[in-house]
């Protein structure tokens, strides 16, 4: 395993620590998409079924099962333990437009066309987009807390880190996979204004918010 996958791992967990300390120290889940938790957790569901058939190392099967586990935590607090404090009406995102077209194009572009490798070209595929209920929600509010946009700033961290490892393992391993690149960059690309945005106001105090 090189660097750059390794802090993208522990940025991705940074991220997750950061969002279920958020809405459990504040008692409260407002300006989080109950809807993009949603699609993160079936990311993690469909992608991770190997589980079941595989083991590559106790790394890789610990973090598995600490993404799957964060996921459906972070869905339960939202609809559930903190239900009231949801804030549904500017959550209104309709994901069908993003699971319909993902799962059609994961039968249609895969590596190969059996249960297990559409689920994860469909985890692969939907992982790209999931933020986008998010960024939608913020987006109407026309704001964000300070903690919020460090979830998101580290979420997004994780994806651009993974990008460099796949340019690694390319040069020094041979390895190559268009598939998971292509849905890098897509995920990369819709961060970017977040990203300037994170840099010219939230890193120097100001509170960050998008037109609205």
């Amino acid at each position: 395993m090189n660097i750059f996958r390794l802090t993208g791992d522990l940025s991705h967990l940074a991220a997750i620590i950061i969002l279920l300390l958020k809405i459990w120290k504040t008692r409260s889940c407002a300006g989080i998409s109950g809807k993009s938790q949603i699609l993160f957790a079936t990311v993690f569901t469909t992608r991770y079924l190997d589980l079941f058939t595989s083991f590559i190392s106790l790394y890789n099967t610990s973090m598995k099962v600490i993404y799957i586990g964060c996921a459906y935590a972070t869905v339960y607090l939202i609809y559930v333990k903190f239900k009231a404090t949801y804030d549904g009406n500017h959550d209104t995102f309709r994901v069908e437009f993003l699971v319909v077209p993902v799962g059609g194009l994961a039968f249609l572009v895969n590596h190969d066309f059996s249960p297990l490798e559409i689920l994860w070209t469909f985890s692969i595929y939907l992982e790209s987009v999931s933020i986008l209920p998010q960024l939608f929600m913020i987006s109407k509010t026309g704001e964000a807390e300070t903690i919020t946009t460090h979830y998101l700033f580290f979420l997004g961290l994780y994806r651009a880190l993974y990008l460099i490892n796949w340019i690694w393992r390319f040069y020094f391993e041979g390895f190559f996979d268009m598939i998971a690149i292509v849905a890098g960059v897509v995920q990369t690309i819709l961060y970017c204004d977040f990203f300037y945005l994170y840099v010219t106001k939230v890193l120097k105090g100001k509170k960050l918010s998008l037109p609205a």
